[in-house]
């Protein structure tokens, strides 16, 4: 047996993806508000099968190359993470300014903490 049994599908989909701006500022809007050092996570349930997530930026957060940066470590993190989260939810993670950026590992972790305090680490399902 394997040290680790993984399930689930590591993708990142066109589908899963928050664009629309009236939805993200709904989520922002009625949302549960979720913080941490560094981020802050917005969740709102979404009756769908699957979650979507959108990441965005604090005013003034360093230039293009940096936040385009923290936005691929973001995406990388929460495709780690997603099989084990519970599906149905809009997610919204507003990530702060930090000192000299976080790597990926901080991310990760920042991320498992965020959603293991919303509620959504686990096999859980919005019905």
């Amino acid at each position: 047996m394997a040290l680790y049994e993984i399930k689930g599908s590591f993708r990142f989909r066109r589908e899963e993806r928050l664009k629309k701006g009236n939805e993200i500022r709904e989520v922002f809007k009625r949302g549960r508000r979720i913080g941490c050092r560094g981020a802050k996570l917005f969740v709102l349930e979404n009756g769908l099968p699957c979650n979507r997530i959108c990441f965005t930026f604090s005013r003034g957060f360093a230039g293009a190359v940096e936040r385009n940066r923290a936005r691929r470590l973001g995406r990388e993190a929460y495709r780690a993470l997603k099989p084990g989260l519970g599906q149905g939810y809009d997610l919204v993670l507003l990530v702060y300014p930090e000192d000299g950026g976080a790597a990926f590992a901080d991310r990760l972790g920042q991320l498992r903490h965020l959603f293991a305090k919303a509620g959504l680490a686990g096999a859980r399902t919005v019905q």
